[in-house]
C-alpha cells in the first residue's frame, strides 16, 4: 500500500511540474489565478504535516530512551549489541556529514534550478542564515529553560536534550509510575502517528499542488535538483554500506571466526529481498535464516542480536538524513557553523533511536524536520523531496540489513562466551 502511495506521490511530483511549466507559458491570469490557489492547497497540507513534528519526535524519542536502556538491562550480549551498534552510528553519521559536504562542494546546486525549486516550496533562509552564536551561547542554549518555549520556537535541539533527559529519567521510576508515563507518550505518538496517515493519503494531491507552484514559477528548472538530490543521498547512503563490511574484516584480524567473503555471500541474497520490500522487518526472517546456516551462528545469538537490530537500529537512518538536511541547507544558501553541525550530528543519532520502525513517509517528515532546523534550514522543500525519496530509501534498506548481519557475525562469538548470561 505505501510503494503505490509512493508511485502515486511521484505522479504528481511530475504531473504538477508539467501542469505548472504549462500555466506559466501560455496561460492566462485566469489560468495563474487557479494554479495559485491548487498551491494554497498543498501550503495547508504542508503545515497539517509539521503540525505534528514537534509531539511525534518528542514522544518517540521518550520511548526509544526507555526502550533501548531496558533492552540493555536484559543482559551482556544485548549491552555489548549495543555499543556496536552506537559505534557504528557514530561513525556512520560523521561519515555522512563529511560525505555529503564533499560531494556539495564538488558538485554545488545550480543557482537559477535551487531558486526554481525555493520559489514553489517557499520558506526563508535569511532569518536562519544571519547571526549564528557564539559557542557560549549554544552551549547555553542546549537546556532550554522552557521546553514549551522551545517546541513553540522550533528549537528542536534543546527538545532533543529535554527529551533524552525525561526518557532517561522515566527508566528510574517505580515500575508502575514508569510504566504510566511511557504510555502516555506512546498514545500520543501513536495519535501523531494516525493523523499523519491521514495527511499522507492526501499526499499526491499535496505535492501536486506544492509542485505546480514550482513549475509555474519556474517551469522545469527545478528537475535538475531533484535528480541531483537523489544522486548525492543515493550515493552517500550507498557508500556508508561499506562500514558493515569493514567491521567484519577488523573481526576477523583480530581472531573472529567469520571471513569478510563468508560474510558477503551470506548478505547477498538478503540484500536482493532488502532491494525488492524496502523492509528491514520484512527481511528479518532472511537474516536469521542466512545468518545460521551460513555463518554458523547459534540460535540463541541471531534469536536476540537481530530482532534487537531491526527493533532499535537503523545505520543508513543519520546517514541518509544528515545528507538530506545538508542538501537543503545548501538549496536555501544556508552555511552552517561548526555547533550546528554538531547539533545536526546530535539530533540525528537521537533521532533515530525513536524513529525505527515507522513506515518511509512518516518518518521521512519526522527525521528530516529536527534536522533540518537544528542546521537552521527551512522545511518548506521537504514535501518535494519526499516523491523522490523512493530511490534512495532502496540503499537505506539494504545498508541497513547489511549492518544488522554483520553485527550479528562480529557477536557470534561474544554470543558464545556469554551463553547463560541474562
Amino acid at each position: 500500500m505505501l510503494r503505490s502511495l509512493s508511485v502515486l506521490v511521484l505522479i504528481g511530483l511530475v504531473a504538477g511540474l508539467l501542469a505548472g511549466a504549462a500555466v506559466g507559458a501560455w496561460g492566462d491570469a485566469s489560468a495563474r489565478g487557479i494554479a495559485e490557489g491548487v498551491e494554497a492547497v498543498g501550503g495547508l497540507w504542508l503545515n497539517l504535516l509539521r503540525m505534528t513534528i514537534v509531539p511525534l519526535v518528542f514522544a518517540l524519542l521518550v520511548n526509544g530512551v526507555a526502550s533501548v536502556t531496558d533492552a540493555a538491562s536484559t543482559g551482556r550480549l544485548a549491552a555489548r549489541a549495543l555499543a556496536l551498534f552506537a559505534v557504528m552510528l557514530v561513525i556512520a553519521a560523521t561519515y555522512s556529514t563529511l560525505a555529503t559536504q564533499g560531494l556539495l562542494a564538488l558538485w554545488p546546486i545550480d543557482p537559477q534550478g535551487a531558486a526554481a525549486l525555493r520559489a514553489g516550496a517557499g520558506g526563508d533562509a535569511a532569518a536562519v542564515a544571519s547571526a549564528p552564536p557564539a559557542f557560549a551561547d549554544w552551549l547555553r542554549s542546549l537546556a532550554p529553560t522552557n521546553p514549551i518555549k522551545a517546541a513553540a520556537e522550533d528549537a528542536i535541539l534543546p527538545l532533543v536534550v529535554f527529551g533524552l533527559f525525561l526518557g532517561f529519567a522515566a527508566t528510574r521510576l517505580p515500575e508502575a509510575q514508569r510504566t504510566t508515563l511511557t504510555q502516555l507518550f506512546q498514545a500520543v505518538a501513536e495519535a501523531m502517528i494516525v493523523i499523519v496517515r491521514w495527511v499522507l493519503w492526501a499526499a499526491p494531491v499535496g505535492v501536486f499542488a506544492l509542485s505546480l507552484g514550482v513549475g509555474l514559477r519556474a517551469g522545469l528548472g527545478a528537475a535538475g535538483v531533484l535528480l541531483q538530490y537523489v544522486v548525492i543521498v543515493s550515493g552517500v547512503t550507498l557508500g556508508v554500506a561499506l562500514l558493515p563490511y569493514i567491521v567484519v574484516a577488523i573481526r576477523r584480524a583480530t581472531g573472529g571466526p567469520i571471513s569478510l567473503a563468508a560474510f558477503a555471500r551470506a548478505a547477498a541474497p538478503v540484500q536482493a529481498l532488502a532491494v525488492s520490500t524496502q523492509s528491514s522487518l520484512a527481511s528479518l526472517p532472511a537474516m536469521i535464516e542466512r545468518s545460521r546456516d551460513d555463518l554458523g551462528v547459534s540460535s540463541r545469538v541471531t534469536g536476540l542480536v537481530l530482532p534487537l537490530a531491526v527493533a532499535v537500529f537503523r545505520m543508513t537512518s543519520p546517514v541518509a538524513n544528515l545528507a538530506v538536511a545538508y542538501f537543503v541547507a545548501h538549496l536555501y544558501g544556508v552555511e552552517p557553523t561548526v555547533p550546528h553541525m554538531v547539533g545536526a550530528l546530535f539530533v540525528a543519532l537521537a533521532i533515530s533511536i525513536g524513529t525505527v520502525g515507522l513506515p518511509g513517509q512518516i518518518s521521512f517528515f519526522a527525521s528530516m524536520a529536527p534536522i533540518c532546523l537544528a542546521l537552521g534550514a527551512p522545511i518548506e522543500a521537504l514535501p518535494i523531496l519526499l516523491a523522490v525519496e523512493v530511490i534512495p530509501d532502496i540503499f537505506r534498506t539494504v545498508g541497513n540489513v547489511t549492518a544488522d548481519m554483520a553485527v550479528t557475525a562480529v557477536l557470534r562469538r561474544d554470543g558464545e562466551d556469554a551463553e547463560g548470561e541474562t
